[in-house]
């Protein structure tokens, strides 16, 4: 008899262990992460970075698994925040670029020669204007945790140093696709050409398109100098900061533990990849002259008449973006 009532314990108390075991299961849950670059770059570092720092604080109970070169869309990076907003992705670390067209308070960091530098950037990220853009991008669906940083982009072209507007003119320049680069690079006398980068690519390397635009980074990792770009332009002309955000109905569908992981490791894989971005600058810089790339840095006027030559690209989108947005940024420059 007690040999058989202690058979019956020993399987009661495997049933509930097992019945703990497939709880357990049950509450693990993995969220895909969309990202439009691979960890080559720091932007996908940006990505496996968060997922790296909540595997290593949730106990494997939440995982994020990580997606990059736009898997999620078929290679169709301008589609990631509407995906994310209807539920297709649970969470991306995305370009304030890629999702303007659902969220135009956005462009404001791409308003040209508006933000003249990293102190400028983070005045702004960090103030009331980067409270209205978070607020914006909650308003349609998604929940924004944290900032990131894509970098300034850079202008180069294979036909001669660019140091005032006049050298753009009549330039075919490849731009993402955005209303606002079209005007901006219009403005300044250049053709500007939609295209990905896969398209752009071959038409660098056979002189059909002049120019491109991207950040030091991009043009390092991606060997841009090799499709022809010798020239390259530091100008600074506009920013492109990094947001890591998550769907809003699966951030609701989370406790507060969650949430609460989700959002501190975001920040702090957002401040370690703003950090590492800016680092790595000049080294990036220096390895790209080493290849051979004439590099022009603009005197004070030099910048200036870039920023006169887009007074009207400004003045158009100001109301467009929001002038309480645009407002709130300058005031934080002004006072960086």
């Amino acid at each position: 008899m007690t040999l058989t009532r202690s058979i019956a314990r020993l399987t009661v108390g495997l049933a509930g262990v097992a019945l703990l075991s497939a709880a357990f299961s049950a509450q693990a849950r993995e969220l895909s992460v969309s990202t439009v670059l691979s960890d080559a770059f720091p932007w996908g570092q940006a990505a496996e970075k968060w997922a790296e720092l909540v595997e290593e604080r949730s106990g494997g109970e939440l995982t994020l698994r990580v997606y990059p070169n736009s898997q999620l869309v078929s290679g169709d990076q301008t589609r990631e925040f509407s995906a994310m907003r209807s539920g297709l992705i649970d969470a991306a670390v995305g370009s304030t670029i890629n999702w303007s067209p659902q969220v135009p308070e956005l462009n404001l960091f791409s308003l040209p020669f508006f933000i003249p530098d990293e102190a400028a950037v983070d005045a702004v990220t960090g103030g009331e204007a980067g409270e209205l853009v978070f607020e914006a991008i909650e308003s349609r669906g998604v929940m924004p945790l944290a900032w990131g940083e894509n970098g300034f982009r850079q202008v180069s072209n294979s036909r001669g140093a660019i140091s005032q507007p006049a050298d753009l003119d009549g330039l075919k320049i490849r731009v993402v696709g955005s209303p606002l680069f079209q005007d901006t690079f219009s403005a300044l006398g250049a053709d500007p050409t939609q295209m990905s980068w896969t398209d752009a690519q071959p038409a660098l390397t056979t002189g059909a398109v002049d120019g491109q635009e991207n950040p030091l980074s991009v043009f390092d990792v991606a060997r841009i100098d090799q499709v022809g770009q010798v020239h390259l332009t530091l100008w600074n002309y506009m920013n492109d900061p990094l947001i890591f955000a998550v769907n809003q109905q699966v951030w609701q569908s989370l406790n507060e533990e969650q949430q609460a992981l989700l959002r501190e490791t975001a920040i702090e894989a957002g401040e370690w990849e703003i950090a590492m971005t800016r680092e790595e600058e000049s080294e990036r810089l220096a390895a790209i002259q080493e290849r051979g790339v004439t590099v022009t840095e603009l005197t004070d006027e030099q910048y200036q008449a870039f920023v006169d030559a887009t007074q009207s690209v400004y003045e158009k989108w100001t109301p467009r973006i929001g002038e309480d947005v645009v407002n709130a940024a300058q005031s934080a420059i002004d006072a960086r």
